[in-house]
């Protein structure tokens, strides 16, 4: 079926498929266009992704940084936000379909940007995910704090050291940006939000380890920032692991292939996966479609001008992109979105597309915070860390979060919490910490069910 604001227009219709940093800018950028734009993103929220990281150790609310979009964007007209899931695009008859509760919808476009995004990547091994869940939605970070906070909560009830051992040890797979800051604040959590605050068990005594197959910490930022950081994490005392090659992942803990070809056992409770990601599957459907690449993350190799071959009108920006040059990071979705946003609003003008300029991808730099004071940043040639990183990393941040009162509430919650030790956001549920087990058993008895009807 067709949706009410699908009704026929002389305008030139854009289609935006994600409400990420590439969804978003898209839009933002298209404001004065005379265009009828469709916003379809299967979550009613825009995803400030780096932190959360935070959301999952009790600093900031997911409502901080995941700000509703059709409130973001309700003072744009021209811009109508769709819920749904897109399941697939038909590059022929220039029409996108998605799904809401069981219906499908199909919204026609005359351009299309496809910023979709990418999920967590676990390398064939899906399964790991119920017991080391990633840290690409919001669900993902509430499920980790529930599990990070419920394992002390469950420590403080044991009597058993052996078992206890293993609720206090917490594993993060991946010494990407993520993984390292995931495990700074996991120590920082330990040792002094949580410090005193139990009578059983002491918090500070917990094992925080940071693994990797890779043998540097943070590869993309050099050897120098790499030390630095993995310096601070160890004086935090995060134990780092690199050349482990994870092999499984079980309830009670991950199996581990070193370097030397040695099988080890680490029995820990939670566990947290960063190690990868993969490209929305919305990737090969357009590359089947138009004959292009697909790299081994999903990614679609674009041409330079971030459309595939043979739809000038079909842009495919951010993580869903490969293009040379360009890291899988905010900066290269936003550079991205605008660049395509511009291109149609030109065109629309009368420019000939054929005579489009390449993107061209300008590097503001990367950062990764550690922990509080202590940041690794490079811009350029120029390669800092400690506190004035540190400073530079919470300035950027909030200049690209969205909306005034996010960056104030994110500025006093960052206060509270550097300044002294208090974490506002350490409520978890059951729910929160047990969900995804128990919709996957749910679908299992459901599948069970279906399997004696059919046999009877």
């Amino acid at each position: 079926m067709t949706h009410p604001g699908a009704t026929p227009s002389d305008k030139h219709k854009v289609v935006i498929i994600g409400s990420g940093f590439g969804g978003l800018n898209a839009a933002k950028q298209l404001k004065r266009a005379d265009v009828d734009i469709k916003m379809i993103a299967k979550t009613t929220h825009h995803l400030f992704q780096p932190l959360l990281y935070q959301v999952a150790t009790g600093i900031i609310s997911e409502g901080e940084i995941a700000p509703p979009t059709r409130v973001v964007l309700r003072d744009q007209k021209n811009c109508q936000v769709l819920l749904g899931e897109v399941t697939n695009i038909d590059l022929q008859n220039q029409t996108v379909d998605s799904i809401l509760l069981g219906h499908t919808y199909r919204t026609p476009y005359d351009t299309l940007i496809v910023a979709a995004g990418a999920g967590q990547s676990y390398f064939g091994n899906d399964h790991f995910a119920e017991w080391a869940p990633g840290m690409k939605t919001i669900d993902d970070a509430l499920e980790l704090r529930g599990r990070i906070l419920g394992a002390f909560e469950q420590a403080e009830r044991s009597s058993d050291p052996v078992r206890r051992d293993k609720l206090l040890t917490f594993v993060v797979v991946g010494a990407g940006p993520t993984g390292v800051e995931m495990a700074g604040q996991i120590a920082e959590l330990a040792d002094n939000t949580l410090k005193g605050a139990f009578r059983h068990i002491d918090s500070t005594r917990a094992r925080v380890i940071l693994l990797d197959a890779a043998p540097a910490v943070l590869p993309p930022m050099g050897e120098k920032l790499g030390q630095k950081a993995a310096a601070r994490l160890e004086k935090l005392g995060v134990e780092i692991q690199l050349g482990a090659m994870v092999t499984d992942v079980d309830r009670n803990g991950i199996t581990v292939k070193r370097g030397d070809g040695t099988i080890d056992r680490i029995e820990c409770a939670t566990k947290v996966w960063s190690a990868g990601v993969s490209a929305s599957p919305l990737g090969k459907i357009i590359a089947d479609q138009s004959g292009a690449e697909v790299d081994r993350a999903g990614r679609v190799k674009v041409l330079p001008d971030l459309t595939v071959p043979g739809h000038p009108n079909v842009f495919v920006v951010g993580d869903m992109a490969a293009v040379d040059g360009v890291p899988g990071m905010a900066q290269g979705a936003i550079q991205g979105a605008k660049y395509a946003a511009k291109l149609v609003t030109a065109e629309l003008k009368g420019a000939d597309p054929a005579a489009r300029a390449p993107f061209q991808y300008f590097d503001k730099g990367s950062m990764a915070t550690v922990s509080r004071y202590s940041a690794v940043a490079k811009v350029g040639k120029i390669e800092f860390a400690g506190f004035f990183a540190w400073l530079a990393w919470l300035f950027l941040h909030l200049i690209y979060m969205v909306g005034f009162k996010a960056r104030l509430t994110t500025s006093l919650s960052w206060i509270s919490t550097f300044i002294g030790s208090h974490r506002g956001q350490l409520t978890i549920t059951e729910q929160q910490a047990y969900a995804r087990t128990r919709i996957e058993q749910l679908e299992e008895i459901a599948a069970a069910v279906e399997d004696e009807k059919a046999a009877s």
